[in-house]
């Protein structure tokens, strides 16, 4: 018997949820909503119910609030890696069909088949392979350069070994590429710390190809997201490349339990957690915490009921 399940690949809309979302509340929501589900996602690793492996971006949801909501969800083209997870749900906010893409689930964002970093939804893509999509976010810039739209592709320090950023970033800067480079910068690829891996500063690695760069050391969202909205209004109307570099954490191992850091490493990365820095600023947030929990348990509870792909 042939089964087609047709998903609803509509933005998610949490205007409904009879929460008080004004001003810092908003991204305090959607990083914590990323936050649990990472956490979460872990706890099913644990009980293997994950299919695969994967990798959580915790200590880094600032940068995928920050900038992606300085991006038109419409329009815009949003590139991602191997820890995707903070990126795709900043952009869509779908999070059963997520659960369910890891779970191996016919509901999942492909079927079942991507699992943790291999995602497609409207105009978002991940790969968990370094570098790989780079260049198709250089070529999809190219094409809607009469559109208004832009790509935006996000990349770590561990991929600035990789030869194809480079002819990425000659071409659009010669083509005029609207596209803009984030660099999630946390200083160990896997396990290499970035003075091991990477020479030269990042900062300026853009710069010999004329191409607009910014670097900014920090996990406070508030900050990310003018620096994102600056740059992204610049690609935007002088329709041209530029370059984001965020120095920020890694809380997490670079998987699940791969982590050689040190003891007093991790919990330097751990005091810059970014969900504490927004939390200092708010009055209350008891009720968000909450309904974030509710949400998280409601979604992996549908996403559990889903059928695997065979069945």
């Amino acid at each position: 018997m042939k089964h087609t399940v047709v998903l609803e690949r509509q933005l998610i809309d949490y205007s409904n949820l009879g929460l008080d979302l004004e001003g810092l509340a908003s991204p305090y929501f959607r990083m914590l909503l990323i936050r649990m589900f990472e956490q979460r996602l872990l706890d099913l690793f644990v009980r293997n119910e994950v299919f695969g492996t994967t990798h959580t971006s915790m200590g880094q949801e600032a940068n995928a609030v920050g900038v992606i909501d300085a991006l038109n969800r419409d329009s815009d083209i949003v590139w991602s890696n191997h820890r995707c997870h903070g990126h795709f749900l900043a952009y869509c906010g779908q999070i059963s069909p997520l659960f369910a893409e890891i779970l191996g689930r016919r509901t999942g964002v492909c079927g079942g088949r991507g699992g943790s970093q291999h995602l497609h939804w409207r105009n978002f893509t991940s790969s968990g392979i370094q570098g790989g999509l780079v260049a198709a976010a250089v070529g999809a810039a190219y094409a809607e350069r009469d559109s208004g739209a832009i790509s935006c592709v996000f990349l770590g320090d561990g991929t600035m070994g990789q030869g194809s950023i480079y002819e990425a970033l000659n071409l659009a800067s010669l083509w005029s590429a609207p596209v803009l480079f984030v660099i999630e910068d946390n200083e160990i690829a896997q396990t290499t710390p970035r003075s091991l891996g990477v020479a030269g500063s990042i900062s300026e690695r853009a710069m010999p190809f004329g191409v607009r760069s910014l670097s900014y050391e920090g996990t406070d969202v508030r900050d990310i997201s003018e620096h994102a909205r600056d740059l992204v209004s610049y690609v935007r109307a002088a329709s041209r490349p530029a370059w984001f570099h965020i120095r920020t954490v890694r809380m997490g191992p670079h998987s699940k339990g791969d982590d050689t850091r040190s003891r007093e490493e991790i919990l330097l990365a751990q005091k810059k957690d970014p969900l504490c820095i927004i939390r200092s600023q708010l009055s209350s947030h008891d009720e968000i915490d909450s309904r974030c929990e509710s949400l998280i348990e409601a979604a992996l509870q549908q996403a559990q009921k889903a059928p695997l792909p065979c069945a």
